[in-house]
């Protein structure tokens, strides 16, 4: 399977997936003109594209749906129920949707399809496991706490894209008003970059070879405390063998084979 991501973050998230010879799309918090810009830049085109799978409704992961439906109508949308009727009341697209209930399993074009929930407050986030028949990607992100079912999907990851949004201290030190940090900080929130860490920690997932830190908070964390905490929970299991890299906000990513 292949791997870029073209944003991550609060003022975006969109990431490309090409498996069993077709390229999906996870999220479309982009501008359907700045996506198509960014995977130009990677000599990708949205022609390509076979489907997009939504993990929630906020606006930072589905604002480019309603552009990218009118100029690409024929691509199914996948989501479940809740999000894909969140998402229609907010972009007006009604159509297109191929609706999933949570904790399914089925097959898109020969990629096998994992969803699970997690808990985050929108109307019905999910996170997402991908295979290929050789390898599989773990979409984790916008999650307060990691759930037993989100743990087991990140044990069976070849790749994961892990949320690590902030540092506590940074985010109480913040001037954010206090109950957007009790938001953030809570169960429907966010991963803190120690909470990824253990994550990782207790499961060290045995086929992980790419770990990919995503939605990083630009006001109350930086890639270099995201990595200094998974890179000593990383140091404790031995495992020199996973590449690490974080993810942001205004570039795609390198592209990650696995």
């Amino acid at each position: 399977m292949r791997l870029r991501v073209f944003a991550s973050g609060s003022k975006g998230n969109c990431l490309a997936l090409r498996g069993a010879g077709r390229m999906f799309l996870v999220d479309l918090g982009l501008s359907c003109r700045e996506l198509t810009k960014r995977m130009k830049a990677c000599g990708l085109s949205p022609d390509e594209v076979a489907g997009v799978f939504f993990t929630h409704d906020h606006s930072d992961h589905c604002a480019g749906v309603a552009t990218f439906h009118k100029n690409f109508p024929d691509v199914p949308l996948y989501a479940n129920g809740n999000t894909a009727d969140a998402i229609a009341a907010v972009t007006g697209v009604e159509d297109g949707w191929c609706v999933f209930e949570t904790a399914e399993e089925f097959a898109v074009d020969g990629l096998s399809v994992t969803t699970f929930s997690v808990p985050h407050d929108a109307a019905d986030t999910v996170g997402y496991l991908f295979g290929d028949g050789r390898s599989t990607l773990f979409v984790g992100t916008d999650m307060g706490v990691m759930t037993l079912p989100a743990m087991e999907a990140l044990s069976r990851a070849t790749c994961a894209v892990l949320e690590s949004n902030h540092d506590p201290e940074l985010l109480q030190r913040s001037e954010r008003p206090v109950s957007l940090k009790q938001r953030i900080a809570g169960r429907s929130g966010h991963l803190a970059n120690y909470q990824a860490a253990d994550a990782v920690r207790e499961l060290n997932p045995p086929n992980l070879r790419t770990l990919l830190l995503a939605h990083l908070s630009e006001q109350c964390n930086g890639p270099w405390l995201a990595r200094e905490a998974m890179e000593k929970a990383l140091a404790e299991l031995g495992r020199s063998d996973i590449r690490l890299a974080t993810l942001g906000q205004d570039a795609p990513s390198d592209l990650y084979e696995f």
